[in-house]
Formats: structure tokens, C-alpha cells, sequence
């Protein structure tokens, strides 16, 4: 697994989501890296990590991160996740694998046709990364077709530089562990009970959120894990990294120093 780190300080590991790559935490990682030493990964079969001679779904996934803490002693890290990756996170949390948890929309937290929604909807933004590509610099010029574009999975696309867009179309359209990834989401959902109280959990979801619709899947997030800090960031859409990388910083700064309880807003 390839992997970014910067600063020093406690371990901090970020885990990017389906078809992303560790850049997608670059606008807030030098702001964490005064408090911590950051580790941002890419998973097996995305980003520039080879695939794994196995399979790549979630649970294989959840797999290779622990076997990487492991590798790397790193011994119950602060980790952080968006998307796949928060529920990677809250599933090493789970384990006893975490001193704590920042999920920002994780999955799991959905309905079955909610999940339908997603994998569909990720499918629909694999094919326009592979074969689209071409169009895109034409697209994003503007601002209408920008936002139809991006707002899935950005809340201020208009903001979004074109190093970035062919960044991340690049990494979705290249990932080879894409879709073993995608038809795995349809086993993967989060009962009541499944983290420990004990672990300082935050979910923050971004108010915008269209692939992982935030009005349903934080309320049933916050009846399934009520211990947990659930915290709402407003304007932000499915990557909020990119929307408030300060506010999205500094929500995983006060969850690994245990400042944040309850239901925060």
C-alpha cells in the first residue's frame, strides 16, 4: 500500500473511499500534520497501490489496513475515513484497532435502496471517468455543467480546480478494485451495537451529501450509534475535505482529543 506521510505527534491514518486515492485528504493534511504524524493510504487497487493478488471487497479491504497497522506498528492509530474508508475506520474501531474515529459519510448507514442509489450512482461516475474524460476540461468550464457534473459528490464545485478534477477522475476511472469494491457495498451494513462506547467515534456528514444522502443516513447513524458525536457540515457534500478543509480538520482534531460528545451541530 502506498501511503503520504507528514508531521509528527500521535499516528493519524486517513482512509480515502471507493475509486478515490490519499490526495483526495491533501487540502486538509498539513493542517492536521501540526498535531500528528499523518499517514494517508491508498488502498489495494486504487489510487498507486497495485491490486491484491486476492479480492478487494470491504472486508478484504478492512483486512489490508489492519495487516498495514501491523506492518507498520503502528499500535491503535487515530484513523479517519471517508466513505468506504469511514466504514473501514468504524470497523477497526470496532476491533479494538482505534484510539478513535472520524467517520465523515460513511457507508452502511443506508436502506436497500439507498444502497442501490449509490452503487448505481458510483457506476454512472465510473463509466464518465473512463470514457468521458475527453469532454471534461469543456465541461467544467462551466459553471451549470460544472455543478451537474461534480455535485454529486462536492458541495461547492464551482471552487474545484482542473488539477483536481483530472485528478480524481483519473484515480475513479483507473481503480482496479473498483467494482469487487461496489457489488461488495450490497453485505456491508451497520447494526446497533456494532462500535464500543468506549472508542471517541465522531460521524460528520456533510449537509449536501447526494450520494450518501445526509437527511436520511445521519438520523439512522445517530439512532444506531447514539454514544457517538454527530456533527453536520454545513454546505459540504459527500467529500468535504475539499468544501471546509478547516471545519473537517478541526472536527478530527477535538474527536482524537476526546472534545467532542453527544449530538454536536
Amino acid at each position: 500500500m502506498l501511503y503520504e506521510v507528514r508531521g509528527s505527534g500521535e499516528p493519524l491514518v486517513l482512509i480515502h473511499g471507493i475509486g478515490s486515492r490519499w490526495q483526495v485528504w491533501e487540502p486538509v493534511l498539513d493542517l492536521l500534520a501540526r498535531d500528528f504524524q499523518v499517514w494517508a493510504v491508498d488502498l489495494p487497487g486504487f489510487g498507486a497501490s497495485p491490486p491484491s493478488p486476492g479480492a478487494t471487497t470491504v472486508p478484504d479491504l478492512i483486512e489490508h489496513v489492519r495487516g498495514f497497522l501491523d506492518a507498520q506498528g503502528l499500535d491503535r492509530p487515530h484513523l479517519a475515513g471517508n466513505s468506504m474508508g469511514g466504514g473501514i475506520s468504524l470497523e477497526l474501531a470496532r476491533r479494538g484497532l482505534a484510539r478513535s474515529v472520524t467517520a465523515f459519510s460513511p457507508i452502511g448507514f443506508w436502506n436497500t435502496p439507498e444502497r442501490v442509489w449509490t452503487q448505481a450512482a458510483l457506476l454512472a461516475a465510473r463509466m464518465v471517468a473512463r470514457y468521458g474524460r475527453p469532454i471534461v476540461p469543456l465541461v467544467a468550464s462551466n459553471r451549470i455543467t460544472r455543478a451537474g457534473l461534480f455535485g454529486l459528490f462536492y458541495g461547492q464545485p464551482g471552487a474545484l480546480s482542473m488539477p483536481t478534477i483530472e485528478g480524481d477522475l483519473a484515480g475513479l476511472g483507473g481503480a482496479d478494485g473498483f467494482h469487487q469494491a461496489l457489488r461488495s457495498f450490497s453485505e456491508f451494513r451497520w447494526l446497533a451495537g456494532d462500535v464500543s462506547p468506549e472508542v471517541p467515534v465522531t460521524i460528520a456528514w456533510g449537509s449536501r451529501d447526494l450520494l450518501l444522502p445526509y437527511w436520511t443516513q445521519h438520523r439512522r447513524a445517530e439512532a444506531l450509534l447514539p454514544f457517538a458525536a454527530h456533527v453536520t457540515l454545513p454546505g459540504c457534500g459527500h467529500l468535504p475535505m475539499h468544501d471546509n478543509p478547516e471545519l473537517c480538520a478541526d472536527v478530527l482534531t477535538h474527536t482524537a482529543q476526546g472534545a467532542l460528545k453527544g449530538n454536536e451541530r
